[in-house]
């Protein structure tokens, strides 16, 4: 499938780190070569954002609009609760805020600094011009934010980069739900809810309107999925994978799925690494880190290996490193 199709099965890809989204949509896509990533987004078919629970996400160009509008509402109220009115500001002043902001690139896309600069000439504080970007849709603009150029700090209008799209809210939404189940389902009211940034009150009359396949988890929890959702057989094979950090498919919200054992949880995220770290799966678990040294992957086990998966490792990580080349 093409890059688009690929974002959009997994509901877009984390990428804080500007670098994970390349090894992650490597390890989903057969034949992908850094340069494929780089031209879409180059290209506009592939678009950075802070979208949903106000991180930076890449999704394909028909998505963006949808998903901004869908998560709009409850991340300005996140930011109101741990930031406004803690500084004692209200909607009103974001909006002022915002403005000021979308005059400010108004003629193209600047620096993070240059930006926060700019605006502390005219009274803003540097939390007040960041929180602002909830306000007035943003992207981060190639070169930055690529593979070559991984400091992504160059921000531009989202209106100026990609024609907006008329949808409103409930049709936003609606994808949304679509998008999250086609990555993760089956899969509970309450993590939709952690992955979209919406509550689950918000989240059940979406639920009740969508067209979705019913299930129950061995606790009695209903799950949920689309109607024409694959369920492959539990003795499927899970090859070998290597992901970057932050993927999506590790964070609290996918706890249920099992895919990082609760007793490595602490090896991956911890408050003495902020940054993460990349992960392999074997059978669909991760089973240790890894890092790039000097051309080669090396990789650190969290357990024991067999030797047919030490063998399955070493053949992925020779692949790894082709692509870490180009």
């Amino acid at each position: 499938m093409s890059l688009e199709e690929a974002v959009e099965q997994v509901g877009g890809l984390q990428t804080q780190q500007a670098r994970s989204g390349y090894i992650g949509l490597w390890s989903r896509l057969t034949r992908l070569r850094r340069s494929d990533y780089t031209a879409a987004l180059n290209e506009r078919r592939l678009v950075q954002g802070w979208l949903m629970r106000v991180t930076i996400h890449t999704v394909s160009a028909a998505d963006y609009w949808p998903m901004a509008v869908a998560v709009r509402r409850p991340r300005r109220a996140w930011w109101m609760r741990a930031w406004g009115k803690r500084m004692g500001l209200t909607d009103a002043d974001m909006r002022r805020a915002a403005s000021a902001v979308r005059s400010q690139l108004a003629e193209g896309p600047l620096r993070q600094r240059v930006l926060v600069a700019r605006m502390a000439e005219r009274g803003f504080l540097r939390d007040v011009t960041i929180g602002a970007g909830l306000w007035v849709d943003l992207v981060r603009v190639p070169p930055q934010g690529t593979w070559e150029r991984p400091r992504a700090d160059l921000y531009g209008l989202a209106e100026d980069w990609l024609p907006p799209t008329a949808v409103g809210e409930g049709e936003a939404r609606d994808l949304l739900l679509r998008r999250y189940l086609a990555a993760y389902g089956p899969a509970a009211v309450a993590d939709m809810s952690g992955w979209t940034g919406l509550s689950v009150a918000e989240l059940r009359p979406m639920v009740e309107r969508a067209e979705v396949r019913r299930f129950r988890d061995a606790e009695g929890r209903e799950l949920l999925d689309l109607p024409d959702a694959a369920l492959p057989d539990p003795d499927t094979p899970a090859p070998a994978r290597f992901i970057g950090s932050f993927d999506a498919m590790l964070l609290i919200q996918a706890r249920r799925t099992h895919v990082l054992p609760e007793e490595f949880r602490s090896r991956v995220y911890n408050t003495g690494a902020p940054q993460s770290f990349h992960t392999f799966l074997l059978d669909g678990q991760v089973a240790g880190s890894w890092r790039p040294v000097d051309g080669r992957v090396e990789v650190t086990p969290f357990r024991t290996l067999t030797p047919t998966e030490r063998r399955e490792l070493e053949e992925e990580a020779h692949r790894l490193e082709r692509f870490l080349a180009d």
